[in-house]
């Protein structure tokens, strides 16, 4: 895979709390010159991004309910509207992963379809279900709730919890959701060979911030 193809499939990410407008400023040109997918960043700089990006093909992507999940649907869907409002083309929610855990998969997947109603038909949806939380059992159970609840992909984390994406989740996601749906793989792919086996194992998109690194393979 060479460097434009393995570009078109990474979301160019910064969520670092201590992240600056200049730190936001470089990767939008980063991710310019490189083609990334997407950048992903938190929900105070999506109007910068879209604003830098506008002549661009790189979409703007950010989170809601980041990281934990563990807000109110409410919160989760006027916070996905003032996003999209802002310019957010993508948006990557995290779902209340303590509500699934406890058996209540209603609420779960209301919480995901009251973002996709809100989002419309232009934004895509990417529900984040911190696989590193889950049993086999409450992965295959999240990928199937967010299927039902007409999200675009299934995301394997956050990045800000005890473990990121593995090739063994990937796959049992790909299982699970079939061709019908995107799955991202994110946290902890941090060059080239890790990121192509992500690739290969079922993945279609890579959330990354070593992006530059990865695709330059250094």
């Amino acid at each position: 895979m060479n460097k434009k193809e393995l570009a078109a499939y990474i979301d160019h990410t910064l969520l670092k709390p201590e992240a600056t407008i200049e730190d936001i400023k470089k990767l939008c040109e980063e991710a310019k010159r490189y083609s990334f997918a997407s950048v992903c960043v938190n929900p105070l700089f999506v109007k910068d991004c879209s604003r830098i990006l506008k002549d661009s093909t790189v979409k703007v992507c950010t989170v809601v309910g980041f990281p934990l999940g563990a807000t109110t649907t409410v919160t989760k869907v006027e916070e996905a509207k003032d996003a999209i409002k802002n310019g957010a083309e993508e948006l990557d929610m995290v779902i209340p992963i303590g509500v699934l855990k406890q058996g209540d998969f209603n609420y779960v997947e209301n919480d995901i379809r009251s973002i996709v109603v809100a989002a419309g038909d232009n934004v895509l949806i990417k529900v984040i279900i911190e696989t590193c939380l889950l049993t086999n059992e409450e992965k295959i159970k999240a990928c199937e709730i967010a299927h039902k609840a007409g999200a675009h992909f299934v995301k394997t984390s956050t990045g800000f919890n005890k473990a990121g994406a593995t090739v063994d989740d990937v796959k049992l996601m790909r299982t699970i959701v079939g061709d019908g749906m995107g799955v991202k793989a994110a946290g902890g792919i941090r060059d080239y060979q890790t990121a192509l086996t992500m690739i290969k194992a079922g993945a279609n998109r890579i959330g990354a911030s070593a992006s530059v690194k990865i695709v330059e393979r250094l």
